[in-house]
């Protein structure tokens, strides 16, 4: 039997609308807003510095034919929307933007923030290429260049309480987050996987740092209290799925959305907006809390970091957490980091006796019977 999800599911999927309005606000307060991209974006600096951030869109192929007017059209689709939203001004957030906070996780996107550059100020964070050696000196290093950059260029201070006490805010939203995405572990799981996926995206949208981590805790406690009332919106029979590899806002419907009208349930999320990048804290009474924010970043298992092993050691843990029944890697087209990485997690995952299955695609329409096909016939395998 199907029931509704709690109301507050359709609350976050309408923030980012609200939150153009917002921000718009914020502005004609005085306020000073931060346009990012990426997860590796240190948040507690810009939280610190008083700025609000906000991610920009890049999650729709609306705008990529303008940005095809000066990119390649073989370039991955989400640098390209990116691109074209700023380049067609049809993105609030990046109208509002004080300052775009780039990061050179791609040889694609590095390019791309040069132009962008021409049309807002862009600032590049420089990360560094692996795990070993002085990574971290070498990023706790370009954190330092970057509070500089703010201080001169916006007259403002980055003091180590403002950072610690940003820690310890983010700290907290990160808990709220696992924990509601922890409820997944459950057998049937409250709620379906693209539900969540965009509450998860739309509380990003809600700028109030702790009505966001509160809401995110009701939400987690009322679908627990619906869940031990009888609730079940998915199926026992669904096949638990994890899903890994690229950011997949941009193709969520022909992606999540066909596995899950495919007899699958996504249970977990490895990617940007998911477990990947909540479940490393800032180490709050480190001595040097900037050090401790710098390391806690660089513990993403992100493709762009070689060797990527925290990667593979979060996707064991994760699929026996999750008792997960199949593994479906979507990388974007072009996105060189992941595509070549999906040999290694083949071999991790036949190791595991996991089955899995690895999709290349866009932002386009084109590949969506295909795409249907192939999900369809991996879960009916399971």
């Amino acid at each position: 039997m199907a029931y509704e999800l709690p109301a507050r599911f359709a609350e976050y999927n309408e923030a980012r609308q609200r939150g153009f309005l917002t921000v718009k606000k914020v502005k004609e307060d005085g306020g000073r807003v931060a346009g990012i991209f990426c997860t590796f974006t240190p948040l507690e600096i810009l939280d610190a510095a008083g700025f609000l951030s906000v991610s920009l869109c890049g999650m729709s192929g609306e705008t990529i034919p303008a940005a095809e007017a000066h990119l390649p059209r073989n370039l991955c689709p989400l640098i390209k929307s990116s691109y074209g939203f700023a380049l067609t001004d049809k993105c609030p957030y990046t109208y509002f933007s004080d300052l775009i906070v780039g990061e050179t996780t791609c040889d694609g996107k590095k390019k791309m923030y040069e132009l962008l550059g021409r049309l807002k100020p862009v600032y590049t964070l420089h990360l560094p290429q692996g795990l070993d050696g002085c990574a971290l000196e070498s990023w706790t290093a370009e954190l330092r260049r970057f509070i500089a950059f703010l201080e001169e260029r916006f007259g403002v201070s980055v003091t180590d309480k403002a950072l610690r006490e940003a820690a310890r805010a983010r700290n907290q939203e990160r808990r709220a987050r696992m924990a509601l995405m922890e409820t997944m572990r459950a057998a049937p799981p409250p709620a379906s996987g693209l539900s969540l996926y965009r509450t998860l995206e739309g509380s990003g949208f809600l700028f109030d740092q702790d009505q966001r981590t509160a809401g995110l805790d009701r939400l987690r406690e009322e679908l627990l209290a619906a869940y031990a009332a009888g609730e079940r919106p998915v199926s026992a029979a669904s096949r638990r799925i994890l899903v890994t590899g690229c950011p997949i806002g941009g193709v969520l419907e022909k992606t999540v959305g066909v596995i899950e009208a495919s007899g699958g349930a996504v249970v977990c999320f490895e990617n940007c907006s998911g477990i990947k990048t909540a479940c490393q804290m800032v180490d709050e009474q480190a001595e040097d809390i900037l050090s401790a924010i710098a390391a806690r970043y660089l513990e993403i298992g992100c493709a762009v970091l070689s060797p990527n092993r925290r990667r593979r050691e979060h996707l064991k843990r994760l699929i026996e957490e999750f008792h997960v029944d199949g593994v479906v890697e979507v990388d974007l087209q072009s996105c060189t980091t992941y595509g070549v990485e999906t040999y290694e997690i083949q071999a991790l995952l036949r190791e595991l006796g996991v089955p899995y299955m690895a999709l290349e695609t866009d932002y386009a329409q084109g590949d969506c019977g295909q795409l249907s096909t192939r999900l369809g016939a991996f879960i009916e395998r399971l």
